[in-house]
């Protein structure tokens, strides 16, 4: 980590106790210089644009505006961790570039790969000397479509401090990996702040199958089903990569192709 790293943190949460539950866990961090307080999505946006912090912890469900609209409606950007009980919203956060998502309640072991993960992205931009972040303009957009239930189009990944988009078409297989999914195209592969089964309800049914707990298949990219031991299949993608799936997963291919 940088020794200069130095970043100011605005904590936007409706609850008391969860305000300060953050703060205790942020009063440790070194780089972290200041943590301010809003405890309505109104007075977020505010403090948001008189104070431009680097790092904001933002609940969902907040009054006055949702963490979305906080979003939507506020001119500075900074990075974004989501803070929330509502688990619906995972995708949503992945949609708008979030840093991460944690789901309340949450520990301290979790809370701090978040955080890791927020030093990590300051770090990187403080190295590049980017400019202070601003709303992108098609945020508000990108805002209203993650509120929809709308099938996922693209994804966005992380390459250093640049975000880029991939066509969710473009995507092999989606593969469960603890708190996050990696997403295998037919050239690279792409860690995703989201859970398995929140993608799932946000991707297009008749093209992706989930053949297995913690995997799911692009039909589009499938070049055949083979048999396996144990009355299962194995599912052979167009870039050559093989996934054995579920018993129960298999008697619904099974069923599906008589």
């Amino acid at each position: 980590m940088s020794s200069g790293l130095r970043a100011r943190v605005l904590v936007a949460d409706d609850e008391p106790l969860a305000r300060r539950r953050l703060r205790a866990l942020l009063a440790g961090v070194t780089w972290i210089e200041a943590v301010s307080e809003a405890a309505s999505g109104d007075e977020a946006i505010r403090r948001l644009d008189s104070e431009q912090p680097d790092l904001l912890f933002l609940d969902i469900r907040m009054p006055g505006a949702t963490g979305l609209e906080v979003l939507e409606r506020s001119r500075h950007r900074p990075h974004v961790v989501f803070t929330t009980a509502y688990d619906r919203h995972a995708v949503a956060a992945f949609e708008l570039q979030a840093l991460d998502y944690l789901l309340k309640p949450f520990g301290e072991e979790r809370f701090s790969r978040a955080l890791e993960r927020a030093r990590r992205a300051l770090a990187a931009q403080a190295e590049h000397a980017t400019a202070p972040r601003r709303a992108h303009p098609d945020l508000a957009e990108r805002a209203r479509a993650a509120e929809a239930d709308a099938p996922l189009e693209r994804i966005f990944v992380r390459r250093g401090n640049r975000i880029y988009t991939v066509p969710v078409a473009d995507v092999e297989r989606f593969e469960a990996t603890g708190d996050y999914v990696r997403a295998f195209t037919a050239d690279e592969d792409h860690l995703l702040s989201v859970r398995l089964g929140d993608l799932e309800d946000r991707l297009d049914p008749g093209t992706f199958l989930r053949v297995h707990r913690s995997h799911i298949v692009n039909l589009d990219q499938v070049v055949e089903f083979r048999p396996h031991p144990g009355s299962r299949y194995v599912v052979r993608l167009r870039g050559g990569a093989e996934v054995v799936a579920s018993r129960r997963r298999s008697r619904d291919i099974r069923r599906s192709a008589r």
